[in-house]
C-alpha cells in the first residue's frame, strides 16, 4: 500500500470515529492552517511608525524669517534735469549711477556739455542729477554732476563724517534722519571718527551700508 492509500485509509478511519465525513476533516485542516499562517503574519510583520514620526513635522509657528536692519532699498528717485531729452524725476534701481540717470531720461541732448560728467559717479534717493550744457553756468542750486554733493556743497565732494550736519548726512544713500542723528549721537559721545569703519559702531549700520557709504565720506 503506497502512502497516498495510508493517508486515505488513515483519514476515513479518523472520520468514522469523529463521526463526520472526510471532507470535513479535510476542510477543518485547512482552516487551521489559514488561521495559524494568518496569526504568524500578523506577529512576524512589524507595524510601520505613524508618517508623522518618520515626516518632518511642519506647524507653521517656526521664526519668521526678516530682512536685516541695513538692507539698502531696491529702488530709488532721482531728478535729472538739464541737457537731457526728458528731464524730471525718474525712478532708478539701488546702486545706480549717472550713465543710469541719463539713460532714464532718454539720454543726452546734442547741446550737453559730455566733458563736464562724470558718468561712473554714484547716484543716491531724492538727489538731483543736473547735465550743463555747453556754454551754461552752473544752477544756484547744488548740481550733481559727478557725484555727490559734499558737506561743502561742492559737486564730486564728499561728505565728512566729523564735520558734517544733520542735512548733509541725510544725503548720503540709505541714511535717514534716524540715522543720521546716531552719526551724531555717536560723534558727540566718542568724540570724531578716526576712520570711516567706525561707522560700523552706529546703530543702524551693517557691512553692506558701509560698503554702499565708503567712497561717498571721508574723515
Amino acid at each position: 500500500m503506497d502512502v497516498r492509500k495510508q493517508a486515505s485509509s488513515l483519514l476515513e478511519s479518523l472520520a468514522d470515529r469523529l463521526g463526520v465525513s472526510a471532507g470535513g476533516i479535510t476542510i477543518g485542516a485547512l482552516c487551521v492552517a489559514a488561521a495559524g499562517l494568518a496569526g504568524w503574519w500578523a506577529f512576524a510583520t512589524p507595524t510601520p511608525p505613524p508618517v508623522e514620526d518618520v515626516l518632518p513635522r511642519i506647524d507653521g509657528t517656526g521664526p519668521l524669517v526678516t530682512a536685516p536692519a541695513d538692507a539698502a532699498p531696491t529702488t530709488i528717485v532721482v531728478h535729472v534735469d538739464g541737457g537731457v531729452v526728458r528731464p524730471g524725476v525718474h525712478e532708478l534701481e539701488s546702486g545706480a549711477r549717472v550713465i543710469d540717470a541719463i539713460e532714464a531720461a532718454a539720454g543726452l541732448t546734442p547741446e550737453a556739455d559730455r566733458g563736464r560728467l562724470n558718468l561712473a559717479a554714484p547716484v543716491a534717493d531724492g538727489q538731483r542729477v543736473w547735465v550743463p550744457v555747453e556754454g551754461e553756468d552752473e544752477p544756484a542750486i547744488e548740481p550733481v554732476t559727478g557725484g555727490v554733493v559734499g558737506s561743502e556743497g561742492s559737486p564730486g565732494g564728499v561728505v565728512n563724517l566729523n564735520s558734517a550736519d544733520q542735512a548733509a548726512l541725510e544725503t548720503l544713500p540709505g541714511v535717514g534722519p534716524s540715522i543720521a542723528a546716531a552719526i551724531l549721537q555717536h560723534r558727540e559721545r566718542e568724540g570724531a571718527f578716526e576712520r570711516v569703519e567706525d561707522l560700523l559702531e552706529v546703530a543702524g549700520i551693517g557691512p553692506s551700508r558701509l560698503a554702499q557709504l565708503e567712497p561717498l565720506v571721508s574723515v
